[in-house]
């Protein structure tokens, strides 16, 4: 059977009978198997349209990470390559090439030893980057325990429990153990310590999150790269940090140049980003990209003779859009570093202040105010006990807002947030509008006996 949403009805709906101006009234439609025959496209394109316009306003979602807008032009050059399938790279030589030059691009970006020779490639997303790192790391741990004469059946990757659902994937697929650090007190991510302290002979890696997407925290990668080489040093134990830089790898380089989370830190094997996130494209694209050739151990490296050419392939699909791609080139070229440090930084701005209104309205507290990524958490204060975040998220989506409220995991489950993602699109007036709405919405709760959402009731919203 076809997944569903868990809060999706059991009742399926009725046929579709078509409206009059359609000039086709007399006619029923299925809605679960193949009509018997064609319709005009016109009308097709109708149907489908009206059906859509149920779904939220995407420039409305502040839930979202993934980017919900692109300049025309780039709209433009993505609909001449919705054609072109990214992995005939001797059909299209030209969209092979570009993915080279981003590559190499985010090699420079990100401070590889040599990225004129980057090691490195395109994905659907940054979940098959992520899970194309993780496989790195477990092959490189396997081939050094094997040459050592010693066990491979039990792997371990060390992360903190906030960790994006994809490393949960990865873990479950190849047969990985997760050690998750869970969350104490007011620390929401991943400490130095407590990643050393989960580490032995069995790890096949560290991965540290440069952005959470809890509340938009970077994790302390160059702390957690020197506990470890003081680690090596006692245990002799060479243990390699992996980037999760879905959403912070393209914003530190551009707003934190001194920050060091990249391959400056020699601990560092490989990064991951997305580029349907702050590299500003329409979903779906990621990319991963390894310190050197000899972070990739070549036998994941598959050479396909396909279509006239021998291409090495290393990815979990095979067939993917090349349109993704050709818009990532776009924005860099279009962008550059001036450009993205300006559309990042505005989202920076956009956040903190946005962030600073929401305090100010008195009911809320900060978690984080979006001075790293450009999003921020925030809950309700201690003293409030007849209405809940949760309550605040529905009434938002009155107005159109989608502001997701979720409960914190291990070890705070009794924390419950809202959190807000400033994307390209969203500009200082829309964040007015949304505090705005805040405002009128706050009376009427604040009037409220008691919760009428929680947890359960509210929203479904997940990491």
């Amino acid at each position: 059977m076809a997944l569903k949403h868990p809060k999706a009805r059991t009742r399926r709906a009725a046929d579709l009978a078509l409206a009059p101006h359609f000039s086709l009234e007399t006619t029923e439609l299925p809605r679960h198997r193949l009509p018997d025959g064609e319709m005009p496209p016109e009308v097709a394109y109708q149907i489908v349209h009206d059906e859509l316009m149920l779904d939220g306003n995407a420039r409305l979602n502040v839930a979202t990470f993934v980017s919900t807008w692109m300049e025309p032009q780039a709209e433009k050059l993505m609909a001449e390559c919705f054609d072109k399938n990214m992995i005939d790279k001797d059909e299209y030589p030209q969209t092979a090439e570009i993915e080279v030059r981003c590559v190499n691009i985010l090699a420079d970006l990100w401070h590889a030893p040599d990225a004129e020779e980057a090691t490195g490639c395109s994905t659907t997303g940054s979940s098959e980057a992520a899970m194309l790192g993780g496989l790195a790391l477990k092959r490189r741990w396997q081939k050094r325990r094997a040459a050592e004469g010693k066990p491979t059946d039990k792997p371990n990757l060390v992360m903190g429990i906030n960790v994006q659902v994809c490393w949960e994937k990865f873990a479950n697929y190849w047969d990985v153990e997760m050690r998750l650090v869970p969350m104490e007190g007011d620390r929401f991510t991943l400490s130095a310590e407590e990643a050393v302290a989960r580490c032995d002979e069995n790890t096949i890696g560290v991965v540290a999150i440069l952005g959470s997407t809890f509340d938009g925290a970077y994790e302390p990668v160059e702390a957690i790269c020197d506990a470890l080489d003081a680690f090596e040093e006692q245990s002799g134990l060479d243990i390699p940090v992996h980037v999760d830089g879905a959403s912070g790898a393209m914003v530190a380089p551009f707003l934190d140049p001194d920050l060091e989370w990249d391959f400056r830190l020699p601990r560092v094997a490989s990064i991951n980003t997305s580029g349907h996130k702050y590299g500003l494209v329409y979903p779906g694209v990621g990319w991963i990209v390894w310190r050197d050739a000899k972070a990739l151990p070549e036998d994941l490296i598959f050479w396909v003779n396909y279509l006239g050419d021998n291409m090495p392939t290393f990815a979990l699909n095979f067939s993917r859009p090349g349109a993704q791609v050709v818009a990532q080139y776009y924005n860099f070229l279009r962008l550059g570093h001036e450009g993205f440090r300006g559309v990042q930084g505005y989202a920076r701005q956009v956040a903190t202040r946005l962030s600073g209104l929401i305090e100010e309205l008195g009911p809320f507290e900060l978690l984080t105010r979006g001075d790293e990524l450009p999003v921020f958490a925030f809950s309700l204060k201690s003293a409030i006990d007849n209405f809940t975040v949760f309550d605040v998220s529905n009434a938002l989506r009155e107005r159109g807002w989608q502001v997701p409220a979720y409960t914190f995991p291990e070890n705070r489950t009794d924390l419950a947030a809202m959190r807000v993602v400033v994307r390209r699109g969203f500009t200082h007036d829309m964040a007015d509008m949304l505090v705005a709405d805040l405002q009128r919405q706050l009376p009427r709760l604040e009037r409220q006996p008691e919760p009428v959402h929680d947890e359960a009731a509210g929203g479904a919203f997940g990491h």
